[in-house]
């Protein structure tokens, strides 16, 4: 179920902790776009940064099936770095580079909710709903919304009013674009694209051939959620690509129209 208001069509993109490096040009790309006139949604992760910050209180990362299994005290930890340090620091990174930013959570206004995906993962979401109505009230300002994946949690137990859910930033980004009829779905990620058997690039995938190189588990991992973002995203028009966000200019290459990465639709 979504929430729209308007019909604005936009942008949306990913950008994975790992690809906000010394030599990568996101920032700046982004900056460049608002001066264009083109305000894009941001979603960012910060798997990398949530480990050291787990690591250095003494818990193991553990994944499943590319999600980060989430117990109690983690789930401080994410949502202190997702929603704190990490969106924060790219939220002064933007407005250094002279664009006008505001980060947010999930959980601010109740944009994003979710229910417990499962047991196993513990306080991991899965997305039931999505406000678009925050967001473009930003994008009306003039504003790009930087969005850290943290979900209001929603329970049919009337003794749990009301929780914080992680949210895998790649489902967060495929279930906004969805939600805003966004014209295009953008991840910056720390790979060239989406790889076959062979390692070799995939310039472009279509739903058919996405859903087989998952079934057959050419598609795994960290990969999964992203393709399964995209493939929603399809569902209401968004064409998606995946590509290396650690290469300079990779984001406005990809804006200009330039075959990189890999296409989804």
């Amino acid at each position: 179920m979504t929430k729209e208001s308007g019909s604005l069509r936009t942008t949306v993109i990913k950008i994975g902790g790992s690809t906000l490096g010394e030599h990568d040009s996101t920032v700046q790309d982004l900056a460049a776009l608002q001066k264009n006139g083109i305000n894009p949604v941001v979603v960012h992760g910060g798997g990398s940064v949530i480990s050291e910050w787990m690591s250095k209180q003494g818990v193991r990362p553990v994944f499943k099936d590319g999600l980060r299994v989430t117990d109690e005290e983690g789930l401080k930890i994410v949502v202190a770095v997702l929603a704190g340090l990490v969106n924060k620091e790219l939220v002064v990174s933007l407005t250094a580079a002279g664009a006008r930013a505001v980060g947010v959570s999930g959980a601010d206004g109740g944009m994003l909710k979710a229910r417990v995906k499962s047991p196993d993962l513990g306080y991991v979401g899965a997305m039931t709903d999505v406000d678009a109505s925050p967001i473009r009230a930003l994008l009306a300002e003039g504003c790009i919304p930087v969005i850290a994946p943290v979900a209001v949690g929603v329970s049919d137990e009337p003794d749990r009013p009301g929780f914080l859910l992680n949210i895998n930033a790649d489902t967060a980004a495929g279930e906004i674009a969805r939600a805003m009829g966004a014209e295009r779905l953008i991840f910056l990620t720390d790979v060239e694209g989406v790889l076959d058997r062979s390692r070799r690039l995939i310039p472009r995938l279509t739903k058919r051939q996405a859903d087989d190189l998952k079934n057959s588990r050419v598609i795994a991992g960290g990969m999964i959620p992203k393709i399964e973002a995209c493939l929603r995203a399809l569902e209401r028009g968004a064409v998606s690509q995946i590509i290396d966000g650690r290469r300079p200019g990779a984001l406005s290459d990809s804006m200009n129209g330039k075959p990189i990465g890999t296409r989804i639709g």
